[in-house]
């Protein structure tokens, strides 16, 4: 990271300088009259929506929650590669891979056909297929991924913090198009000494992430559709004493009275059982049972079978019915409605989709949702982008929530089924499942499709192993200034900031025509879109990657506009050239299949998505690109 750009700045670089004017008293003692974006729900959609609005103090932002605090326990566990990934751009990816539990192999057990009452294990796989993410598959407490959520928050310029103990009871749509803020939201206190008091504030857009039972989706006509599994389910962290030997593994196991998924947690000793109980009639409700604890315990006790397992403590437990559902509409646009519409109201994560537990992607899917609006809205209401691409957000992740469901789908079918299919040394078809469905729970197949923000795939064999609208694979390379071993994806912070790589041809002359062109054509969108106050690489930064090695090279001989001076003194950022990283044989042209000849251009979008790719001579198409995404300054 780059700071004392403005002068020295001691203490914590990741603490930035609070917003000098700020918009609300930071006490936070009165709900405002009017905001820019209202979040509904601190769960993990919100907060990673919320994280990335604190950085724009000029963004005023709330965010509201029922609870009286944060989370402190429970809930989702597992972080698939993609949400890893998405971590290294707030920057806290480092303490999540030091916390969490690293998941590095999964195995599978089934009933003993030598013993039909005993399980025993019939596969172990590598967890995740090597080359898919610098990023390991971790577990880690859904109230620790909040908790670095707000604190990134408390250290951007706003310096964001949470309205506890307010719920969204109700909003409306002011039907004029003139009306800068046409939300009205209906806010209820929840907390004893003021449960039932309202206040109303008036919003630019809305943020429904409230859940399943969200108040936003309602209030927007949105329903979910879908089926439920009628089987009840229980799950609880747990510290154990067992016999079991895999206890320290992911493990799914199936026996002839019920099945099991395992997930060792961080910290060493505790464990997370999801445990399945009873079939429920089609009309039954997990409540109208009067499972508790004791039952899950029980139940777990005969599925380990002969196995042993002594719960010492519970530390955590809920009972629930398997649903898979998908609602109808993203946003409050209805219908056939005209394209000029522009949506005001969203909703994102359980309030939108729900599934199964056992993929592990309800939290990984819901990060996903808002990180691709964040850096939308932020566009919009700093004026950068036009409305309408707003639009984008349900084009975009209603498809990526249809797929998870259909994947939720049939992994619980397989997972549920009763009569175990493995004869002899056929492995079982969960295995199977579980093998080919690794990039999807790893969450790398989401895979966008054109629009304004993807381009074409006519040059897509320039770089083969950056595919447009997948996410950006990153890989290593030697930053030329100071030699430094990084990842390039890892220059791909959160925020709105678009990134063209530079990849360099036969040699490095092969970047002068478009860094010439970009720095002196006047309809460069380098310099079309760059605003007064703006740094060179505030919305679009340029870096280059070179083939070969970089002890033969100085950073004084690519173009200046690669080395662009910035902030009040003019100070020159050398952190946009870098080079193949070849003593590990992790050459990034090889491994991305890149054209040396040629070279290319790779957009990335501030999601981390692959926008496009463009032969080095096509800055003209570059500017054509941007055209659809931004406003001229």
């Amino acid at each position: 990271m780059q700071y004392h750009l403005n002068g020295f700045r001691p203490g914590d670089p990741d603490r930035l300088p609070p917003d000098p004017e700020p918009w609300r008293d930071a006490r936070h003692q009165d709900v405002p009259d009017s905001v820019d974006v209202l979040i509904a729900g601190c769960g993990p959609a919100g907060l990673c929506l919320a994280a990335q609005l604190a950085r724009f103090a000029q963004v005023r932002t709330m965010i509201v929650e029922p609870k009286s605090g944060p989370m402190e326990k429970g809930q989702a566990d597992g972080i698939n590669l993609r949400s890893m990934e998405m971590f290294q751009a707030f920057g806290f990816a480092h303490k999540v891979k030091r916390e969490a539990l690293w998941i590095n192999e999964t195995t599978f057990w089934t009933p003993d056909p030598a013993n039909p009452g005993a399980i025993h294990r019939v596969g172990r796989v590598q967890d995740v297929e090597d080359g898919l993410s610098e990023m390991p598959h971790v577990l880690l407490n859904q109230a620790r991924v909040h908790d670095l959520y707000l604190d990134f928050m408390r250290q951007a310029p706003s310096r964001l913090t949470p309205d506890y103990g307010l719920r969204v009871a109700d909003l409306t749509i002011a039907g004029g198009a003139d009306d800068s803020h046409p939300v009205t939201v209906t806010l209820e206190r929840t907390d004893p000494a003021r449960a039932g008091q309202t206040h109303t504030v008036r919003a630019r857009y809305v943020v429904g992430c409230d859940g399943a039972r969200s108040a936003v989706r309602r209030a927007i006509g949105g329903t979910l559709h879908g089926d439920a599994a009628h089987q009840a389910w229980g799950v609880m962290d747990i510290l154990a004493v067992t016999d079991f030997p895999d206890i320290r593994m992911k493990c799914i196991i199936r026996s002839g009275a019920g099945n099991i998924l395992v997930l060792p947690r961080e910290g060493g000793y505790l464990l997370r059982l999801y445990v399945e109980l009873d079939k429920l009639d089609p009309a039954e409700r997990v409540a109208d049972r009067g499972l508790g604890v004791d039952d899950i315990i029980a139940q777990a006790r005969r599925v380990f079978a002969p196995y042993e397992i002594q719960v010492k403590d519970v530390v955590w437990w809920s009972i629930y019915e398997i649903g898979h559902r998908l609602t109808d509409k993203f946003d409050d646009v209805p219908p056939g409605a005209d394209p000029r519409w522009t949506p005001r109201v969203f909703i994102a994560g359980d309030a939108c989709h729900t599934h199964s537990p056992k993929a592990g992607q309800g939290m990984n899917v819901s990060m996903g949702d808002t990180f691709n609006l964040g850096w939308k809205l932020i566009s919009v209401l700093t004026g950068r982008s036009d409305p309408s691409l707003l639009h984008s957000y349900s084009h975009e992740r209603r498809a990526a929530a249809q797929g998870l469901v259909e994947y939720d789908h049939a992994w619980s079918r397989i997972v549920s089924a009763r009569d175990p299919d493995n004869t002899g040394d056929t492995m079982p078809a969960f295995q199977r499942q579980f093998i080919a469905g690794g990039r999807f729970t790893a969450g790398l197949t989401i895979d966008y499709q054109r629009s304004t923000l993807i381009g074409a795939k006519t040059h897509q064999d320039l770089a083969h192993g950056f595919e447009i609208g997948q996410r950006f694979h990153s890989a290593p390379v030697i930053r030329l200034a100071d030699a430094r071993p990084m990842s390039l994806g890892d220059v791909v912070q959160a925020g709105i900031t678009w990134h063209v790589f530079a990849f360099a041809g036969a040699d490095d002359t092969t970047l002068d025509p478009l860094c010439e062109a970009l720095a002196t054509d006047p309809a460069s969108p380098l310099t079309l879109y760059r605003r007064p106050g703006d740094e060179a690489d505030t919305l679009i930064s340029l870096s280059a990657v070179l083939q070969g090695g970089f002890r033969d090279r100085s950073i004084m001989d690519v173009h200046p506009i690669l080395r662009p001076a910035k902030g009040r003194f003019g100070l020159t950022d050398y952190e946009k050239v870098f080079c193949a990283e070849l003593k590990s044989g992790q050459d990034i042209f090889d491994r991305r299949r890149i054209d040396r000849k040629l070279g290319c251009m790779v957009v990335v979008r501030p999601d981390q998505h692959v926008a496009h790719v463009l032969p080095l001579t096509s800055h003209r198409a570059l500017g054509r690109f941007f055209a659809g995404v931004f406003t001229p300054a």
